[in-house]
């Protein structure tokens, strides 16, 4: 049966008229923007754009914090029928100027920070650079841009001499489920990154999925607070796209997200539900959690099985009050999730669940709701989507995990060969991760493929497994091993603070590290052994998504 998928411009136009006075978009401790505000913001920049000379299917560039102003500008490009380009406020300024350049942007939105790094000379095909914050030109290479930027309001007077009403709601929706909706370029780890084509099919696919899993519980009015760049899929898809259309608020942390900036928004706003990478969640537990329950008292009462159960629940209630005490779950994705931190928040039942998914698929490929997720799994193939695991013995031999369905990229923009090599002859994309599937099609996921190091004797090893495993020993923050000739070597960055507290001298935490190995080393096979424990000083370098830069360190 061919599935029917409505014009996702349209459904932008309902929720818009539908919830019209209600609350739609808030800077934290700034601004918030009902509906028919951010109806009005995207009748001015369609009548910037239109002066301006921009047609449908140009690129429009987003770069910048998250924000309402962000939001308002990425909804005016889509319903306007141009293609948006967002891009990751934390890349370098040159990854910006090649971004803009190799995707033909026309404009580009900038925040404060990134306007103030960029270099327009680089990017000499751009016609305009517009501020986030009120949508003023920073730079104008042409007369029409700059008429329409000077005459907006009388512009938009002429257009609604009375003012502007729900019935004035009205965006381009012709559009084929695959044609080009936006352009979201791969945090690029190594060289330069790729530009994942995105079609409206897929956005309205995730769009589809969400209100299926989430439909009954979030309602309209509920907060959600954006933590995730709105620039990653993860971000746009469940942490804006679902919530806007859904009718729901969505709070912004406009400054950068601290544990205690995020800590403190999760009391004020109450989210009904939270979407997070690993760290996030990993560092407010081994913070706002464990130091609580880690004493002898609490270790004491946990091992009483009558009492055990309550003191869980306590436990549990505590965990849920540091996230504002009103989620329905925690989806955490992104990353892998350390061992240590799920195995606890299964023991006391809170609820929470991992999913998994790729920029190319915008993003969802796996997830199950926390009351069936099998813990240490990714949950299982999402709506509208198959998986398969490319192996002969797909339950016991991991393989590379394959999806395919509505969500599936386009392919890369302006490179075939890349898209040859990613999505194969029968439409599977073929997403570099390996993983295995369990009878009730759970996915478990081993590691990246291009991460796995080959042991003596040709054994695969799976580097992220010995990290997680190490990251819960005494006074690792972080870490990453590294293959050196035939042996491993794991790079640690300590808990400097922690060690400091502990009056420890840089004997004491050299012996600590050493202990931890032999600890460690307990727990792995021979061929996975690690032969020594490097301190690292400065924390690794992370890409956007926070997974550390690994070919910086090889």
């Amino acid at each position: 049966m061919e599935q029917t998928i409505p014009s996702f411009n349209e459904l932008i136009e309902k929720s818009i008229i539908q919830n019209w006075d209600a609350d739609a978009l808030t800077d934290y401790k700034g601004q918030t923007l009902q509906f028919h505000d951010v109806a009005r913001k995207i009748e001015k920049l369609h009548i910037l754009f239109e002066n301006s000379g921009i047609q449908r299917g140009d690129k429009i560039a987003l770069c910048g914090r998250n924000s309402s102003q962000w939001a308002a500008a990425f909804l005016a490009t889509l319903t306007y029928g141009a293609v948006a380009v967002p891009i990751l406020h934390e890349f370098m300024a040159d990854q910006i100027h090649n971004i803009v350049n190799h995707s033909d942007a026309r404009l580009l939105f900038v925040g404060d920070h990134v306007a103030s790094i960029i270099d327009p000379q680089q990017m000499p095909e751009l016609e305009g650079i517009i501020n986030n914050g009120d949508y003023s030109l920073m730079v104008s290479r042409t007369d029409k841009l700059t008429y329409a930027r000077e005459h907006l309001n009388e512009l938009y007077g002429k257009k609604y001499p009375k003012y502007f009403r729900k019935e004035h709601v009205s965006y381009y929706h012709e559009q084929s489920p695959d044609e080009l909706a936006l352009i979201n370029y791969t945090s690029g780890t190594t060289g330069f990154s790729k530009g994942v084509m995105i079609p409206y099919r897929a956005l309205w696919s995730n769009f589809d999925f969400a209100c299926d899993v989430l439909g009954e519980t979030i309602n309209k009015g509920d907060n959600v607070i954006s933590i995730l760049p709105m620039a990653h899929m993860y971000g746009m898809a469940f942490e804006f796209i679902f919530e806007f259309l859904h009718g729901c608020h969505v709070y912004y942390l406009n400054r950068i997200p601290s544990p205690a900036i995020i800590a403190q928004a999760f009391a004020d706003v109450k989210p009904k539900i939270i979407i997070a990478v690993p760290l996030v969640i990993e560092k407010i537990i081994r913070k706002k959690v464990f130091p609580k329950i880690q004493n002898n008292r609490m270790r004491l009462l946990l091992q009483m099985p009558i009492i055990s159960q309550k003191v869980r629940q306590m436990i549990c209630q505590e965990v849920v009050k540091a996230f504002g005490g009103n989620m329905y779950e925690v989806i955490i994705g992104g990353a892998a999730f350390n061992q240590e931190v799920e195995q606890f928040l299964k023991r006391i039942q809170f609820p929470y669940t991992v999913g998994y998914g790729a920029t190319e698929c915008a993003p969802i490929i796996c997830y199950a709701d926390w009351h069936d997720f099998a813990p240490g799994s990714c949950g299982r193939a999402a709506l509208h989507m198959q998986v398969k695991i490319d192996s002969p013995d797909p339950e016991n031999i991991p393989g590379e995990i394959l999806a395919r369905g509505l969500n599936v990229m386009l392919g890369y923009y302006k490179n075939e060969e890349a898209t040859r090599q990613t999505i194969d002859k029968s439409g599977w994309y073929h997403t570099g991760d390996l993983g295995t599937m369990d009878g009730d099609g759970n996915v478990y996921i081993n590691g990246r493929s291009k991460n796995m190091l080959l042991g003596a004797n040709g054994q695969n090893i799976y580097p992220e497994e010995i990290e997680d495993k190490l990251n819960s020993l005494a006074l690792v923050t972080e870490s990453i091993v590294v293959q050196r000739d035939t042996k491993l070597v794991a790079l640690v960055h300590p808990d400097f603070d922690e060690a400091k507290h502990l009056n420890f001298t840089t004997k004491d935490l050299n012996d600590v590290m050493e202990q931890n190995r032999n600890t460690l080393n307990q727990m792995l096979p021979a061929y996975e052994k690690v032969s020594e424990i490097e301190i690292h000083k400065e924390e690794f370098e992370k890409t956007p998504k926070k997974s550390i830069k690994r070919y910086l360190y090889q």
